[in-house]
């Protein structure tokens, strides 16, 4: 059978044209979900990716993904150089920057969370509940030469690591282990969803006390061992209900029983 040929301008690339099969079930809802692949194939160290390496990390056809980036770089939200190589554009980071905004960054999460890791010598994060899943929104780096990274915006489970354990915990999970969690108002995990990594983490309220996500410290489990991840317990469970009550506003009849508890 024969196939068409696109052109990458920039690049002068001869692409086949996709088959046939491909093309009839991108419809509206299919396309969207294939942009969104293609953003999400860029990482964190990623300033710029080959037409060839997003179709490889996407697993579409190169002629899908170069049709989907043209569109995509109408709206600005990625930018093809020079040299036919494409980058995440303007548009992206505004929505990100948007998105952050909705949760007080600036304003209330971050200056927190500096306080915590001054506090505690160790990386802070806020992550929220999208889903099934939890994210990141906000991290703040420990002093510490040797420290866990995590990504900001990942997807990462609820059901591994202490920040979404305490988000399933006060989003009403049942189980004894969730029991336990909502009575003394914090978690800790080592190695759970990341071996050699070591976190505790409390719940955050926002408007009218709905769970708004969690904040947690995070490190190497050789420098954070069960007990010392008891002691910083107190200092997160603090630092999570001063950020509850700058969200959420005073206590009133609707301010959960454990805002966090602390139980020594």
């Amino acid at each position: 059978m024969q196939r068409n040929k696109i052109q990458d301008k920039k690049t002068n690339e001869s692409i086949d044209a996709e088959p046939a099969a491909e093309g009839q079930d991108s419809g509206g809802v299919t396309a969207v979900t294939r942009a969104l692949q293609l953003l999400e194939a860029f990482g964190m160290q990623d300033q710029r990716l080959s037409l060839a390496e997003l179709t490889r990390r996407s697993g579409m056809h190169k002629t899908t993904a170069l049709r989907l980036l043209r569109t995509l770089a109408h709206s600005g939200y990625v930018v093809q150089r020079e040299d036919g190589e494409w980058r995440l554009g303007p548009a992206a980071g505004w929505l990100g920057a948007r998105y952050q905004a909705a949760f007080d960054v600036n304003n209330v999460v971050e200056p927190m969370l500096r306080e915590l890791t001054q506090a505690t010598g160790e990386s802070a994060a806020f992550y929220v509940r999208e889903g099934n899943i939890r994210t990141c929104i906000v991290r703040v780096e420990g002093p510490q030469p040797i420290r866990h990274h995590a990504r900001m915006g990942s997807a990462l489970p609820l059901d591994k690591g202490s920040p979404g354990r305490v988000i399933l915990a006060f989003s009403g999970e049942p189980g004894a282990l969730y029991e336990e969690i909502r009575q003394r108002g914090y978690h800790f995990s080592i190695g759970e969803r990341e071996e050699g990594v070591a976190t505790v983490s409390a719940p955050v309220f926002g408007l009218n006390w709905r769970l708004l996500g969690s904040v947690c410290i995070s490190g190497p489990a050789d420098r954070l061992p069960k007990n010392k991840l008891l002691r910083h317990a107190k200092t997160i469970i603090k630092a999570a209900n001063q950020l509850s009550y700058a969200l959420a506003g005073t206590s009133t009849p609707q301010t959960p029983k454990v805002v966090s508890a602390w139980h020594p």
